[in-house]
């Protein structure tokens, strides 16, 4: 246990102590490794993305004020106990956007471009084998993009940079008129690729199963960076056998790690352990917004954003700290 009379700042994942403190300054202590003495009279936790905050972890923080999440995901975080407890969940839309952009097209030039069994070609010296494996193309091919935030507007600014069509589904995001789907259905027939980019809710668990599978364009890749629950995978190693799905990224899956699925030995499947989102950059961004987000909450400041429904009497906004 560390005694410090300032308000102590926890890392629950952890946070490494040379990102953080620099950004709290003098006026807080923040211990990385914190022991259950030390959560007791934490005022603040900075909360990694696999860590779960559940009753338990409340019950034993007594004093907490703010959690800050590294991310916009908050499935692991009991927000129904934050809000009883009025504790603002602050997250961090925005740090990773560019990386898990970037990810999702590293995804789709694997897959269109077969990397993974081309690899194993050259790696086996089966090169005379090479035109089993037709290599795809991007450009004037249309990329459907469902979720139309921060990281599906970055997608699409990528596509149209590879001289792709775009179209959108969004049904809350404004999305300008020329690259916008009625629906989802409509969405899946006229693409060639599909990205996902969505919430997981209770609506969206699913979105993507044997229905919508069986509507797609024979050949249509499909690359989920978002939750893994948005798909059916049964269904969709059902439509990779059959050729309707051309190849599936993920980066997500339901569990975290996943137990082992037949559809992960499919050589048309490109699997990442939900890193996309991770580059050094944007761990460092997301980092320093979470920290930023507790000592906003803790110096009377309003914070960028919230997930839950806590009444802040902050009314500072930053610019005027």
């Amino acid at each position: 246990m560390i005694t410090s009379s300032l308000p102590i700042i926890v890392g629950l994942g952890p946070i490494a102590a040379e990102i953080v403190a620099p950004i709290l300054g003098s006026g807080f202590t923040y211990i990385e490794n914190p022991t259950p003495q030390d959560l007791a009279i934490a005022e603040g936790a900075i909360v990694r993305a696999a860590f779960e905050f559940n009753k338990t972890v409340f019950d034993a923080m007594p004093n907490l004020k703010v959690i800050a999440r590294t991310g916009v995901g908050t499935e692991l975080v009991d927000l129904v106990e934050a809000d009883a407890r009025n504790i603002p969940v602050v997250i961090t839309p925005g740090g990773n956007t560019n990386a898990v952009a970037e990810g999702t097209f590293a995804h789709i030039l694997a897959l269109s471009k077969r990397l993974v069994p081309l690899t194993k070609l050259v790696a086996a010296g089966n090169w005379n084998d090479r035109t089993n494996y037709p290599v795809g193309d991007l450009a004037e091919q249309t990329l459907g993009i469902i979720g139309f935030g921060r990281i599906g507007k970055r997608v699409s600014e990528i596509a149209s940079a590879l001289d792709m069509n775009v179209l959108a589904f969004d049904p809350i995001a404004e999305i300008p008129s020329a690259l916008k789907a009625n629906s989802i259905a409509e969405l899946l027939i006229k693409s060639d690729v599909i990205t996902l980019h969505i919430p997981l809710t209770p609506e969206t668990t699913g979105l993507i199963g044997k229905t919508e599978f069986d509507s797609l364009k024979t050949g249509a890749i499909l690359v989920n960076c978002s939750r893994g629950a948005l798909i059916d995978l049964d269904a969709a190693l059902v439509a990779l056998a059959s050729g309707k799905l051309g190849g599936l990224g993920l980066d997500v899956f339901d569990p975290e790690p996943p137990k082992h699925h037949s559809i992960f030995d499919h050589e048309n499947v490109v699997l990442t352990p939900h890193v996309m989102g991770l580059s050094k950059q944007a761990t460092i961004a997301t980092y320093v917004m979470a920290v930023q987000g507790v000592r906003d909450v803790l110096t009377g400041v309003k914070p960028i954003a919230i997930a839950n429904k806590a009444n802040l009497e902050n009314n500072k906004d930053r610019s005027t700290k």
